[in-house]
């Protein structure tokens, strides 16, 4: 395998995940799918919502970063161990159909393995930010990584 190990990467490190518009569209079929709620399914009854027009689910929000994250980022590692979950995620700003998300990924922490070489613990910062470089989601993160082999 090709990529960077646990070692390669530093605290404070921000990485740029890359950049996707949503569609009015895509927010739809993805509610309809997954949150069915009026403000994410049906435009003109979220023009009388709290949110006075169509949002997409932050669930939505969610999924189209983890592809930025495995896109930009996990493809990008020797050898990602996979993630015992996640400790916050926060929705801070709706996002609306014709809003261009863009990912980023802060390293926090670095944590090797005491019982086992060959891996360690990141811990991280994820953002979707809009096209007004406002933050509308953050994640507080957790994932295994491989170490270098000796």
């Amino acid at each position: 395998m090709t990529g960077r190990y646990f070692e390669d990467f530093r605290i404070g490190e921000v990485l740029a995940l890359g950049s996707r518009r949503v569609s009015a569209a895509e927010i739809i079929a993805f509610a309809r799918q997954f949150d069915p709620q009026p403000f994410h399914t049906d435009p003109e009854a979220a023009k009388s919502s709290v949110f006075g027009g169509l949002v997409a689910s932050g669930w939505h929000t969610v999924s189209l970063y983890m592809r930025l994250l495995c896109d930009g980022f996990i493809s990008t590692v020797a050898h990602s161990m996979g993630s015992p979950g996640v400790d916050r995620i926060e929705w801070l700003k709706p996002v609306r159909p014709e809003d261009t998300l863009t990912g980023r990924l802060t390293i926090l922490d670095l944590i090797p393995s005491e019982s086992r070489a060959d891996r360690g613990t990141i811990k991280s910062l994820g953002e979707m930010l809009n096209q007004q470089g406002e933050v509308v989601m953050r994640m507080h993160g957790v994932g295994f990584f491989g170490r270098r082999p000796r």
